[in-house]
């Protein structure tokens, strides 16, 4: 890392401020410009991401492959006396509550750069393990295992980038990030679409697209050791001086392509916290409690929602009359909206209070959800379908980047970790009950049940939110 001094408009005492205390590395942050390299950083860290949605919307995707070979059974006759692809989903937010709720708060202790790529190593590792066998309990041991290291990637990827970007960008950084990590979903479904019915190198498709995510994962892990560690978690850790450093490069970086001296940097509202003072702080303590207690009822409930759909989607068109091939198909098109939906949003990200953000995409997935119950051709359901992943594309990044803005950085990955830990966990018993739905009562009755969970959603952020539109990380957990 560069040593060489900030930008000319930095004074000394503005250094060091900076080598002692959060909010002066903070507001050195929020007044960087949106340049490429900021980007450049959002990009990388997005990359983690994808591969955990490449992986979560595999669940959808390849099942129907491990059906027709004869691992995956359905019914009563899979390994725990209901269908095997609902055991299959279980035991990845299974894994992933593991991940979230007890690995997550060593990216507090140990630094989001290490956590982040030390996670994204056990996915590549145990996916290859997993597109090695060839029982059901094989399989879905295996999954359990991916989901414990996939729990950890998303969680950090949220606190890193909430605390690397500034203030001014971390709407639209958090919505190009999504843009990227969505392209996964119309990724899987093509390669599912292209593969799983067909055994190329006589080699099953299922094993393809899992050792294709897992290869391209390998490579990216690469590419992201060149990172630096969240400059805000360096300070939390009595690491001023080389937090201070790696800010200089940044601003270094920023200033030659801004093409002129960096905006001045904007006093701090609130007292800085020593290092010790902030290890003790509780996310059960006020305000941080009542924040708690909303973003676990959103995530119960929200998870019902985006996954019900997302996870189920084949399934569900199915049920509406679509036969296997064009099932697959037709959710390729659909999916296209989950990054089409990111990148849409970015230019107005920034201007949009969060909250309210996800309260009107969440009313979009009610309106869209009843239109697709109600479809029958398959152009309707295919506009009605995109409609809906539109809208959980647009709630999806703004949650993301809203829980994480709520809580300080020393338990930032530690508080949004529980909280996210509980869509992981109310995803293991739902994917279960959408199984027994889907078969006894039908699509409709699926759609009922999501519906109904997005309504919950609306009024729980809507009620208990509180607004964070361009406000310091600082500010907001003052």
């Amino acid at each position: 890392m560069s040593t060489s001094f900030p930008s000319a408009n930095v004074s000394a005492s503005d250094i060091a401020a900076t080598l002692s205390n959060s909010p002066s590395i903070g507001a050195r942050i929020d007044r960087l410009p949106a340049v490429a390299t900021l980007w450049k950083l959002t990009a990388l860290i997005a990359v983690g991401g994808f591969f955990e949605l490449f992986d979560l919307f595999q669940t959808a995707y390849i099942s129907p492959g491990l059906l027709d070979a004869g691992i995956f059974a359905r019914g009563s006759d899979g390994l725990f006396g209901f269908s095997d692809q609902a055991a299959f989903s279980a035991a990845t937010f299974l894994g992933l509550f593991i991940g979230a709720v007890l690995i997550s708060p060593l990216a507090d202790r140990c630094g989001r750069r290490s956590v982040f790529a030390y996670a994204l190593l056990w996915y590549t590792v145990l996916s290859v393990l997993m597109a090695l066998q060839s029982t059901s309990a094989g399989v879905i041991g295996c999954r359990l295992l991916v989901g414990i290291g996939l729990g950890v990637e998303l969680v950090t990827i949220d606190t890193y980038l909430s605390e690397l970007v500034p203030k001014r960008m971390r709407g639209s950084a958090f919505a190009f990030a999504f843009f990227i990590q969505f392209l996964a979903v119309p990724a899987v479904a093509l390669l599912s679409w292209l593969l799983v019915p067909h055994s190329p190198l006589n080699l099953a498709g299922w094993r393809w697209v899992i050792l294709i995510g897992a290869a391209c994962a390998l490579l990216m892990w690469r590419l992201r050791r060149t990172l630096p560690e969240s400059p805000r978690w360096l300070v939390n850790h009595d690491q001023g001086k080389e937090a201070a450093r790696v800010v200089e490069n940044i601003e270094r970086q920023c200033e030659k392509e801004y093409g002129r001296p960096l905006p001045p940097i904007e006093r701090a509202n609130d007292t800085p916290q020593c290092s010790g003072q902030s290890r003790q702080l509780s996310m059960w303590q006020p305000p941080y409690r009542k924040r708690m207690l909303m973003l676990i009822t959103f995530n119960i409930f929200q998870a019902i929602g985006f996954f019900g759909f997302g996870n189920w989607l084949p399934a569900l068109l199915g049920g509406q009359g679509s036969g296997p091939t064009h099932s697959l198909l037709y959710a390729f098109f659909i999916t296209l909206a989950y990054p089409l939906g990111s990148l849409a949003m970015m230019k107005t990200a920034n201007r949009l209070e969060n909250k309210w953000q996800i309260v009107t995409s969440s009313l979009g997935t009610v309106v869209f959800g009843v239109l697709f119950a109600l479809a029958n051709a398959p152009w309707a359901l295919i506009i009605s379908g995109f409609a809906i992943t539109l809208c959980n594309a647009w709630m999806t990044y703004a949650f993301h980047a809203y829980q994480a803005e709520l809580f300080p950085t020393a338990i930032r990955a530690r508080a949004v970790g529980f909280c996210y830990s509980f869509s992981r966990l109310s995803t293991v018993f739902s994917s279960v009950l959408i199984g027994f739905i889907l078969d006894s009562l039908g699509t409709p009755a699926v759609l009922v049940f999501i519906v109904t969970s997005m309504l919950i959603v609306v009024l729980t952020i809507a009620v208990f939110g509180p607004r964070t539109k361009g406000v310091a990380l600082e500010d907001i957990n003052q």
